[in-house]
């Protein structure tokens, strides 16, 4: 490129970014994607129908490191101009006028399309899953980082036969073909053939890109049909055949509540979830199809403890609040993450009761208002607010909001907002104009309060809660009882036989454990709720300290190692173990064959204790060593490998395996995850002697490795 051509396209495209193609209007797209999983690389196509509102010379998508071959404008061969970023291309379009651009690309995309367990000797645990929300797509797929251009996409996937294709839409035809392998040489023999399976997914309506997805895997499913007729598919691992009913519970009431609370039917034309490794975050909404944390793949005792309900709930109410109709802005993402906050919260009020409602909310006030006390406050309309706004803040707004206007109003409201605006995007001002005609109220001083305020309004709060839970009102009750006496001094069994509710009986022990009477502590402990239950075992620390008699405790604490809520047999494993000495084997005997979460909390948990108990199983210490270090490999949950390396690290146990692994993590894909292995390797690096084992290790790394270590140590 000549100097004054490489100056006017630095200029043009700049010019380009922030901007809308309002002149254009995007229809229809249909994409090829060819994954080469080898290689991690992908090959695209992807067809544009668009029509020209406005005379307009040139047309722009967003496309993050991607390399093009071609580019046509109605079959025919255009040039175009490429900056890393976005790829421009120019030519006269006429208004009034419906143009179809072809693109042609190749890419290895260093983030969003994520490639797990290719690396490892573990059959059948290969994925590929993609995380594009924000302006991420465009790392894969030639798109619009802006939310407001919405798309019929049709995708077809072609990868091996042997791994299965979820995506958005429909799925409209499955059919092996043969590809070869990327060697790009001229001499066909070079080519490697072999089998291919086509997935072809249309969507009836138009999305944003940014929700444009798949995950692909080895997984079963199960499908549902809801009470209005639409499809449901619940995707798993067939090795979590056994997990599906806990997993999956309620999913049909969840949407069938849903549909019926928000009074628009489900906006799409199906609705799938599936579960895979290492995801960033808890649960993402793509357009029908929402990819979660296969964390929340659980067995019935662990729903007591981390269940997928909320997180269900969550994900499907963005259909509507997010995708059906999407923010112009991050000024308005209330409109998505307050929304599908609050109606997950609704959704638990119709299972689990009116307690389990308010308590939540109570909880979350709390952490809102020490944080406003603390200056840390931030108003819903600041688009850099953090999520603990967005979402908490958020639910909280639209429960004093529907409280002001009234249920009928509010939901007539919501329903005229959806339907007026659907497929568009919107601002804060459209959906308070709905609530205000359905009302007949100014919303001026909500709006001003709630949203446009840095300060938790607590006292409306207050009144919600006092008004609405006869339990929670308890906890208001009590403080203001503190104000007059010492807290030595109150009747906690008064106010512990003052109501029924769990929640409230698990707040007293949480709060005053230390200084409640024998009698409570006995009915606590005769409880057969699990909340009650997991507060005792969290709660009581220093179990020979409490006031009841030591002998008459611990018979009451051991109990606890019997309860189904691994949260509960963690919290009294740990307590018992470090308390009484003389019965360590029992205990151990008792947890043995006692995994845990998902994160394995209880296993990784015994086989440490068991490791430094000299007297346990000496002939079986070395077993128990390579078991715990084996957890550190990549192919478990990072979670899983999180925890396994904190406990290695507190026993100085790791082996050079382990921290080969740890040193892989420390570029892991996660985060926190990352965070976490990198802080731990500062800390380990500290000791020359780890220092000098650390760097004898260097061999088995790739140079991005041995450099970022290398740093690490210098830190």
């Amino acid at each position: 490129m000549r100097f004054f051509q490489f100056v006017f396209f630095l200029i043009f495209v700049s010019n380009l970014f922030g901007q809308r193609q309002e002149k254009v209007d995007f229809i229809w797209a249909n994409a090829r994607i060819r994954i080469f999983h080898e290689v991690k690389l992908i090959s695209g196509e992807i067809a544009y129908e668009f029509e020209v509102l406005e005379n307009v010379d040139s047309i722009f998508f967003d496309a993050k490191n991607i390399d093009f071959q071609r580019v046509n404008i109605n079959e025919k061969k255009v040039d175009f101009l490429y900056d890393g970023r976005k790829i421009s291309i120019h030519n006269k379009f006429e208004k009034g006028k419906s143009y179809i651009v072809h693109l042609k690309y190749f890419c290895s995309p260093k983030q969003t399309v994520y490639f797990q367990g290719f690396d490892d000797n573990v059959k059948k645990n290969e994925q590929i899953w993609t995380q594009g929300q924000g302006k991420y797509t465009s790392h894969w797929l030639p798109s619009f980082d802006d939310m407001e251009e919405k798309v019929k996409f049709t995708f077809n996937f072609l990868i091996d036969k042997r791994l299965s294709v979820i995506a958005n839409g429909r799925l409209a035809s499955t059919s092996k073909e043969f590809y070869e392998t990327p060697g790009f040489q001229a001499d066909d023999s070079k080519y490697e053939y072999y089998p291919l399976r086509s997935w072809r997914f249309y969507m009836q309506n138009p999305m944003s890109s940014y929700l444009a997805a798949f995950a692909i895997g080895n997984f079963d499913k199960k499908e549902l049909k809801s009470s209005s007729g639409v499809p449901i598919e619940l995707y798993y691992e067939p090795k979590d055949s056994l997990k599906v009913e806990p997993t999956y519970r309620h999913t049909k009431e969840i949407f069938d509540f849903l549909e019926k609370e928000i009074n628009v039917p489900y906006p799409w034309q199906n609705y799938k979830q599936v579960p895979v490794q290492d995801f960033l975050y808890a649960g993402m909404e793509n357009t029908s199809a929402t990819i979660f944390s296969n964390t929340y793949m659980i067995d019935s005792t662990a729903f007591v403890d981390k269940n997928y309900v909320n997180v269900n709930a969550h994900e499907l109410a963005h259909q509507w609040f997010g995708n059906l109709v999407t923010e112009e802005s991050s000024k308005h993402h209330w409109l998505h993450e307050g929304f599908a906050t609050y109606y997950a919260y609704l959704t638990e009020k119709e299972l689990f009761g009116d307690d389990h409602f308010y308590w939540k909310l109570y909880e979350t006030a709390k952490t809102l208002n020490n944080l406003s006390e603390s200056g840390g406050g931030e108003a819903l309309t600041n688009p850099n607010a953090n999520s603990l706004t967005f979402y908490e803040k958020g639910a909280w707004a639209l429960v004093i909001l529907r409280d002001k206007v009234g249920d009928e109003a509010f939901r007539k409201g919501v329903k005229n907002y959806l339907e007026k605006h659907q497929f568009k995007n919107v601002t804060i001002s459209d959906f308070l104009v709905e609530i205000e005609a359905a009302s007949n109220q100014g919303l001026d001083d909500f709006r001003a309060k709630w949203l446009m305020s840095e300060v938790f309004p607590w006292e409306d709060v207050k009144r919600i809660l006092k008004n609405s839970s006869e339990s929670v009102s308890l906890v208001f009750e009590m403080e203001n009882e503190f104000q007059q006496i010492q807290s030595d001094d109150l009747d906690y069994e008064l106010y512990w036989n003052k109501t029924d509710s769990p929640y409230f009986h698990q707040y007293i022990i949480e709060q005053y454990h230390r200084i409640l009477p024998n009698s409570i502590l006995n009915r606590a402990f005769s409880s057969n709720n699990i909340k009650v239950r997991q507060a005792l075992s969290s709660s009581l620390y220093g179990i020979s300290g409490a006031r009841l008699s030591t002998e008459e405790l611990v018979s009451k604490f051991e109990t606890l190692l019997d309860d189904k809520s691994y949260t509960t047999i963690e919290n009294a494993l740990i307590k018992l173990w470090s308390t009484f000495p003389e019965k360590k084997a029992m205990y151990f005997s008792k947890t043995e064959n006692v995994i845990g979460l998902p994160d394995k909390n209880i296993r990784l948990l015994w086989l440490t204790l068991a490791l430094i108990t000299p007297e346990y199983q000496p002939d079986n210490k070395e077993e128990f060593l390579r078991e715990l270090n084996e957890y550190t490999a990549s192919y478990n949950h990072f979670e899983v490998r999180q925890l396994a390396f904190q406990y290695l690290s507190q026993i100085q146990a790791m082996n050079d395996e382990s921290l080969v692994n740890l040193i892989k993590a420390s570029e892991h894909h996660v985060w926190q995850f990352k965070k976490s292995s990198r802080n731990l390797l500062r800390e380990l690096s500290e000791s020359n002697e780890m220092k000098e084992r650390l760097l004898r290790l260097t061999n088995s790394l790739s140079d991005s490795q041995k450099e970022a270590l290398k740093q690490l140590i210098r830190k």
